[in-house]
């Protein structure tokens, strides 16, 4: 299988994690960080149908870019080889590893999961402001959603926080892989499907996760909505400070009350309420 490799240069980890973000929209299976560069790797077939909009996205960011042909690589060989456990603290604090790293001790809730893409991993800021902010909030009891799961931190993180059951779903398939054997390293059980919120149709939640991006979470809130009772709550990130007006004003208009509001290197997240 052919595989195009982005070879992109950033300044420092912040432009790392944006672009990583803003990409993860078209579909690139892994990405891999360097000192001064992010590699982002996707099927030549696919790379074809949006490469002029990957384009104009990475000029407007500023972003110089080298694309180069690859053969299919083992991506979780090259993704442990570089890989460090992430240490979120907080009064419930969090590690995120994989299965070779040791586990932490007592007290300390542990995440192993599977690596296929840096988004999700935890070292992105929205993926650990998510966790921490799950851990504070109180799940306990509680079913719950985790829409556009990744590698299924946030589920596996809330079903440790004593959530009763936790239905994960994402669009991508090596996604949906990936927070299968997420699951499994964990020691937990969820239900996993592949494809967009309507999947979840009819159902209903006592709290949505969903960590994806501004123009996403505005496109599913009246879902959200729906498959919330009053009450409910959903927790969003996957966007910036300046988005955060757009996205309360979206809540607002659905029936949501915002309850919190927390920042991490410049990345948001929204805790809001179901009236």
């Amino acid at each position: 299988m052919k595989y195009i490799e982005l070879n992109i240069s950033i300044s420092d980890e912040l432009q790392a994690e944006i672009l990583t973000a803003l990409l993860s929209d078209y579909p690139f299976e892994s990405f891999l960080q360097e000192d001064d560069s992010l590699k982002a790797y996707i099927q030549t077939d696919e790379y074809a149908s949006c490469s002029v909009d990957v384009e104009q996205l990475l000029a407007e960011q500023g972003a110089q870019y080298e694309e180069h042909a690859v053969e299919q690589q083992n991506w979780n060989e090259e993704w442990e080889s570089g890989f460090d456990p992430v240490y979120v603290d907080g009064e419930r604090p969090i590690l995120i590893r994989a299965a070779h790293h040791a586990a932490p001790d007592a007290g300390t809730i542990d995440v192993v999961i599977a690596p296929r893409m840096s988004f999700g991993t935890g070292h992105h800021a929205t993926t650990a402001l998510m966790s921490q902010t799950i851990a504070q909030m109180g799940v306990e009891g509680e079913r719950g959603l985790d829409m556009g799961c990744g590698t299924g931190v946030l589920a596996i993180v809330a079903l440790k926080c004593g959530a009763r059951g936790m239905v994960a779903v994402d669009i991508d398939d090596w996604a949906c892989d990936s927070c299968r054997d997420s699951m499994a390293l964990s020691g937990v059980e969820m239900d996993v499907r592949c494809g967009s919120i309507d999947v979840v149709g009819g159902e209903k939640f006592d709290f949505v996760l969903a960590n994806i991006n501004r123009n996403i979470l505005v496109q599913m809130m009246p879902s959200f909505a729906e498959a919330l009772p009053s009450g409910g709550r959903l927790l969003m990130s996957g966007f910036l400070g300046e988005d955060v007006p757009i996205i309360e004003a979206s809540a607002a208009e659905y029936g949501f009350v915002v309850e919190h509001v927390a920042e991490r290197d410049g990345w948001m997240v929204v805790q809001c309420k179901k009236r």
